[in-house]
């Protein structure tokens, strides 16, 4: 299977619904979404779901990710932590189609408390449809992939 529109999504209790959601609106446009995020909203950890949908990502089973909690950070902070991932909280479109053009990020992380779902939505259309430009962004995101923590 080609991993060419494969998506990841998880996101811990924060926003089950808006999780569904986004997960619908990649697949009505052709992408293939493999959820992995829990299925009610009793309390649990966004490290956990964060580090598990970056090692999808990662593993090449999908191409990109999305992760959501209720401010985007602490998801996107776990995510970071799996080597191969670059991950950027994004509260608007502008955000989010620079960090694919310019460091070529593979996952996408979502404040649930923060944006709205038609906003939400936008961002991850911008996220999905732009591709890394390269050139002398190539460079820079080289150099973020050779620091060692």
């Amino acid at each position: 299977m080609s991993t060419e529109k494969t998506l990841v999504l998880s996101s811990d209790h924060a926003d089950i619904d808006l999780r569904r959601t986004i997960a619908a609106h990649a697949e009505a446009q052709g992408w293939t979404v493999t959820d992995i995020g829990p299925q009610t909203n009793e309390s649990t950890h966004y490290p956990l779901h964060g580090e598990a949908a970056a090692k999808v990502v990662a593993s090449g089973q999908a191409r990109l990710g999305i992760v959501i909690c209720g401010t985007g950070q602490g998801i996107m902070m776990a995510a970071n932590k799996v080597k191969g991932i670059r991950c950027g909280v994004c509260h608007d479109t502008f955000s989010a189609r620079m960090i694919r053009q310019h460091n070529d990020a593979n996952m996408l992380s979502m404040g649930a408390r923060v944006i709205g779902q038609g906003l939400a939505l936008d961002i991850v259309d911008a996220f999905l449809s732009a591709e890394f430009e390269g050139g002398r962004h190539a460079t820079r995101v080289d150099m973020i992939t050779a620091i060692e923590g």
